[in-house]
């Protein structure tokens, strides 16, 4: 008898256990995008001693598991391509009005790599982080890796985005 119920018990601390674990859930996170610069100036104030642009690019898109969704960047970057992850801020805003954060920080780099299209004049390939957000992305984190340029063929900057994201069932 004492046997029967210490099994039992164990199996419904288990079933807990397993319970917990399937409170998420990770997904492909796969965004294509493009953004129109709506500011590009030096500022000094809001970014920091030494030569400073402040940008802000607004952009739309599509992708899993966003569907259509918009996206808003407000960031500093230097002479030299380098925008810290310390005054940004980045998120993203499903069709369903949810909102997702995040954080990206690297370098652009004059030029092109040999898969980009001939047209890319400067490009970045930067990690990025999920920090959460609203609706259905509350809780919800992830990472992965940018891959965008600006191009001579228009004043707009273009964005793929692939990686993982973690979400609260």
């Amino acid at each position: 008898m004492k046997r029967n119920l210490f099994t039992t018990l164990l199996a419904f601390c288990m079933l807990i256990a397993a319970s917990d674990c399937s409170r998420t859930k990770t997904v492909p996170f796969d965004a294509e995008f493009t953004g129109t610069y709506n500011l590009v100036e030096p500022d000094s104030v809001l970014c920091g001693p030494g030569p400073w642009f402040h940008v802000i690019v607004d952009c739309s898109g599509t992708g899993a598991p966003l569907g259509e969704f918009t996206t808003h960047f407000d960031f500093c970057v230097n002479e030299e391509g380098y925008y810290p992850g310390t005054r940004n801020v980045e998120y993203m805003i499903a069709e369903s009005g949810d909102t997702l954060f995040i954080t990206c920080e690297g370098r652009v780099i004059e030029g092109r790599v040999e898969d980009h299209p001939e047209y890319v004049v400067e490009y970045w390939r930067d990690p990025f982080k999920i920090l959460g957000g609203t609706g259905r992305y509350e809780g919800a984190t992830g990472e992965g890796m940018t891959d965008d340029y600006n191009s001579s063929e228009d004043q707009n900057s273009h964005h793929h985005w692939t990686g993982t994201i973690t979400m609260l069932k």
